[in-house]
């Protein structure tokens, strides 16, 4: 990848990235990233792109919306239990290789906590990694990221996902995050990976009450003083279905979409999306308000 800087819409100036034929040009629209998790149980899409077929199948459809691919083969939801490495690799690498056979220039994110699985995946054709620990989980994680040069998103989370979500408490959930976020960014210049590759990530729903995120999601502006692109994951999650009374996180469509007008609203970056092709419109119409 290659980066470029140049003032965007925004108070901060944030150095651009260029990764393979597409560009982000932060603050000029909103990217979405779509979500294909290869998994058996992620809490909304579990076992239902865990084939090659059906995961091409399913990039085919994002294609025409999305600007990156998040492919994911550990489970983060809540109460989630952690796989090991080789079981990871083996669920997400032959998908990466065909995604990246089919796409060649579809960049390509791995969601991985194991600097092993990360490691393989850029190999296999993946262009940055999407850590939810913020390198907290593997102490090789960062490391590699400094080695390699690649973009990484760092994300906030409360203890792990076998135990966040057991009665998370804050001080103050904004200045905790935005504190906690800096901190990581000191580390992962610390290890070599250059502030213009970081980008970062509240973690909505990782340890945190439907009020601590509604918090976050009121006060997006001042991470903006973070300085780094700002990543939102908020579909379909828990506290869209409390408010909605949507259990069924695949009935949380239109909770989601009015999330992430919200996000945009507030300054997002990017979008992690299960539904790309309805969030495109949002995108679109939330972009001509606010950018």
């Amino acid at each position: 990848m290659t980066l470029s800087t140049s003032k965007t819409a925004k108070s901060t100036k944030l150095t651009n990235w260029i990764i393979r034929d597409r560009q982000f040009i932060w603050g000029n629209r909103t990217y979405l990233m779509g979500i294909l998790n290869v998994t058996p149980d992620s809490f909304s899409d579990g076992g239902q792109f865990n084939s090659r077929d059906a995961a091409l199948r399913q990039v085919a459809q994002m294609l025409p919306y999305i600007d990156i691919l998040d492919i994911g083969g550990e489970s983060t939801r809540p109460n989630a239990q952690p796989v090991s490495a080789e079981e990871e690799s083996d669920r997400i690498l032959p998908i990466i290789e065909a995604v990246r056979a089919e796409y060649p220039q579809l960049p390509i994110s791995i969601d991985t906590v194991k600097a092993s699985v990360a490691k393989s995946a850029i190999a296999a054709g993946a262009d940055m990694f999407n850590d939810v620990s913020a390198g907290r989980f593997d102490p090789e994680m960062l490391p590699l990221a400094g080695k390699l040069q690649v973009p990484i998103f760092l994300m906030h989370m409360q203890g792990e996902p076998r135990t966040m979500q057991e009665n998370p408490k804050y001080r103050d959930v904004v200045k905790d995050v935005k504190q906690f976020l800096a901190d990581a960014i000191l580390v992962a210049k610390a290890c070599g990976i250059p502030k213009d590759l970081i980008a970062i990530d509240l973690g909505i729903g990782f340890g945190k009450t439907t009020e601590h995120n509604l918090e976050l999601l009121r006060n997006l502006p001042t991470f903006q003083e973070i300085g780094a692109p700002l990543l939102m994951g908020v579909s379909r999650k828990s506290f869209i279905g409390k408010l909605c009374d949507r259990p069924d996180p695949k009935d949380r469509l239109f909770g989601t979409i009015a999330a992430c007008t919200a996000c945009i609203a507030g300054g997002a970056d990017i979008l992690r999306v299960h539904d790309p092709k309805e969030i495109f419109d949002a995108c679109q119409i939330s972009d001509a308000i606010y950018r």
